[in-house]
């Protein structure tokens, strides 16, 4: 029996097997309205086709000037809501289960005439501007902001939402005392802010659905935090109600002697340090698509998903060939039926 293909529930969400499409910023919006478009309808009804249990929609910003680039997606506006839930009725007609991952890039918004950060202190030498430090009541603007993007999604028909607090974004801005140097009570509490965005985006959505957040374990650039700092974090947020992390690691910028690594399931240990520190169930993500790996991780015990990134992106029937390699018969619809 293949463990990578059994169902699991996790409050009201039941996905029929433990995959998970990661989400991947596409930079296809070509209007700069922040609306998905066919690009983005055939990039994610190929994987619900391809036997993906959670099919996630990459980092949609709450704000036009929050975006990495004015090719992001984005649910600023109730205008957007139709063109999200064309494709999530779509991919829901496949079988799969649909979330949005929110989020602010924060100092990383490259397009922004002037970027927003908990701190005036600029993401990289090249290719990026410095920062206006958010006042307090600038801080919870963003909250809110953050909160009525979440009911959009809930109106848009998702099963689950993803707080983005990873890879250098404004969540994790805040949470790393490298680019936090606030007085205020954002920067007393290194979690403040993403517990605020918890509790905001919580009050909208259904009490059976999940709420999972991608965070970074440790960073790798000199003086960054460790894991021990990413655990007590995310007990923060697990307790303001956080059901699931989504364990990456790294993105605060200029490199360090720590490095990432660059080998196949080089980021497990810090989701299962994290699922054992707090008793909460992870998501696995960072070079997982060999099929015996991605089962092993979910058969060890090491996380309870498993998050595939590129290896979607090269193949987006990736779960119906893992499905393949395990020796499970996948579940493809009928008009492929014959090829299997």
């Amino acid at each position: 029996m293949s463990h990578l293909f059994t169902p699991y529930t996790l409050n009201g969400l039941t996905l029929k097997n433990r995959i998970v499409m990661a989400p991947m910023c596409q930079y296809s919006v070509t209007e700069k309205d922040g609306k998905p478009n066919d690009w983005h309808y055939t990039h994610l009804t190929s994987r619900a086709i391809g036997d993906t249990g959670l099919v996630l929609f990459e980092m949609t910003d709450v704000e036009p000037d929050g975006r990495i680039t004015d090719q992001d997606l984005g649910l600023w506006s109730d205008e957007q809501i139709p063109a999200f839930q064309r494709i999530i009725d779509a991919c829901h007609g496949y079988g799969a289960k649909v979330g949005i991952q929110i989020a602010h890039a924060g100092r990383k918004a490259m397009d922004a005439k002037e970027p927003v950060a908990p701190s005036a202190i600029r993401y990289a030498d090249e290719g990026y501007k410095t920062p206006r430090a958010l006042s307090t009541d600038g801080v919870e603007a963003v909250v809110e902001m953050f909160r009525e993007a979440a009911r959009r999604a809930v109106a848009a028909g998702v099963d689950t939402i993803e707080l983005h607090g990873a890879h250098g974004y404004l969540i994790h801005q805040f949470q790393s005392p490298l680019t936090n140097r606030r007085s205020d009570r954002y920067g007393q509490d290194l979690a403040q802010f993403g517990v605020e965005v918890v509790h905001a985006v919580k009050q909208v959505m259904p009490p059976t659905m999940p709420l999972f957040m991608r965070v970074s374990a440790v960073e790798y650039v000199d003086g960054g935090y460790d894991i021990d700092h990413g655990i007590e974090i995310c007990r923060k947020y697990r307790d303001a109600g956080v059901d699931m992390f989504h364990v990456s690691s790294g993105g605060e910028g200029h490199a360090g002697v720590r490095r990432p690594g660059n080998y196949p399931g080089y980021q497990v240990p810090f989701a299962r340090a994290i699922k054992e520190a707090l008793n909460v169930p992870v998501t696995a993500v960072g070079i997982l698509e060999d099929a015996h790996l991605a089962e092993s991780v979910v058969a060890n015990g090491d996380a309870d998903l498993v998050a595939i990134g590129r290896g979607m992106l090269r193949d987006p029937y990736w779960a119906i060939h893992a499905a393949q390699a395990l020796g499970v018969k996948p579940e493809v619809p009928t008009q492929y039926a014959r090829a299997f």
